[in-house]
Parts: structure tokens; sequence; C-alpha cells
């Protein structure tokens, strides 16, 4: 597996108004690594993943995937080279089955190294298959969520707060999933408050705070950090 990065960004700003939402941001992600993103609420995790998934394009910096300047491309040009994410809040297309909604993600993608079947059989859906996808309950609609984004092929998946709501059973098997995602060879970057969770999957974690990066290192180490200590985890003057 190559050590160069498949996606850097650099002094990523975002702006709502007067209101910088992010403040030159920036980090690398190399295949196969899980990257985690921490912070408080309101500190710009979300707004990060949605310029770096094409949902907003940044007021200045640079997105590059594999070497291409990427900052300006739509979601759905992203998603057929292969970056792909989930959502804090699934919206699946309601009066489809299951199954159709991941066909309809496999149809559009890249290729994907897995059929529409094998993704459901990989989260657990398949027997749920040909259910409608507003019969699902939240923690199921969290793993169709997962499986669309899988059914398109990534190479790089963005996973904004996947496990909040679920039990430790539910946390346990999604984690596993994300591993072995990783195994295959697929960068992903895990935005999420249960820090357990984090600590599970990523050597490296990104601390943010009112849309600046604060901290990279290990998750341990920004335990130990002073800044971090002060401002995330509330410790400190």
């Amino acid at each position: 597996m190559s050590h160069e990065p498949i996606l850097t960004f650099e002094n990523i700003v975002k702006k709502f108004g007067a209101f910088r939402a992010l403040d030159n941001v920036g980090a690398e992600l190399k295949a196969g690594e899980i990257l985690g993103l921490v912070g408080p609420n309101g500190s710009g995790k979300t707004t990060l993943i949605n310029v770096l998934s094409g949902l907003y394009y940044p007021d200045a910096g640079q997105v590059h995937f594999r070497g291409s300047d990427i900052a300006r491309w739509p979601m759905h040009k992203r998603a057929q080279i292969g970056i792909n994410r989930t959502f804090q809040i699934p919206k699946p297309f309601k009066s489809l089955s299951v199954e159709e909604n991941v066909a309809l993600s496999y149809h559009y993608g890249r290729k994907p190294a897995m059929t529409p079947h094998e993704v459901l059989d990989f989260v657990g859906l398949n027997l749920v298959a040909n259910q409608l996808a507003l019969q699902l309950n939240s923690a199921q609609q969290k793993l169709l969520d997962l499986a669309r984004a899988l059914a398109s092929g990534p190479q790089i998946l963005f996973i904004d707060e996947l496990a909040a709501g679920l039990n430790h059973h539910e946390l346990q098997r999604v984690a596993d999933h994300l591993l072995t995602l990783a195994q295959k060879g697929i960068a992903l970057i895990v935005v999420e408050h249960h820090l357990g969770f984090v600590n599970q999957l990523t050597d490296r974690v990104v601390v943010m705070n009112a849309g600046k990066e604060i901290f990279q290192g290990s998750l341990e180490q920004a335990a130990q950090d002073p800044v971090v200590s002060a401002v995330y985890l509330g410790t400190g003057s």
C-alpha cells in the first residue's frame, strides 16, 4: 500500500457571512488510514466534511485527490471518482426499498468491488432488503446510509457521527465494518463524539475548535495536551 497521501487539504476557509466556520484547516490522509475528527459542537467538523465531499465549496484553500485539485468539483463528480460520505441524519429514498436504494448508488458509482447484494450482506441488511427504507429503525437507516456510500465504490469515505444512537452491540459491529474497509485500502475520516469508538478505530486524530485545527496526533496524546484539555475536555482555566 502506498505511503503517499490519497487526499490533502490545505488552508481551508469557509465563511458564512462574517462568520468563519473553517479557518485555515489542513491535513492529509493515506489509503487505508482512519483519521478521527473530533472537537466540541460547533467546532467545524461537519463543515469540513461538507467541503471535502463537495456539498460546500471552500472560500479559500486547496483540496487535492491523488494530485488533482477537486476543490470546485460537485458531490456527484467526486462520488464518481471514489469520494463519498454518510450523514448525521440519513436521508434515503424512503419510497424505495433498501435494495433499490443501494442499487441506485451502485449504478452511479465507480465500478464498485462489491455488488449491491454483497454490500447489504456486509452491513447486515440483507434480511430487510425488500423493505421500504421508511420502515427501517434509526440504526438500520444509518447502516443503509453506509451501504449506499459503499455501493458507489469509494476510495475515500467520510463518516459523520455514525455511532450516535447505536447500542454497544451495534457500535462494535460498525467499528468492525470500518476497520475491515480500512484493511481493504479505503481511507476514512470519522467525525465522532464517542471517544471510545474513535480510539478503537484510529491511530491519529485532528482536534478542532472554533473552526481551527488545534492538534494532530494520537487520541492519547490529545488527552494530555493542555490546549485540548482546556477546550475540548473542559479542564483548565
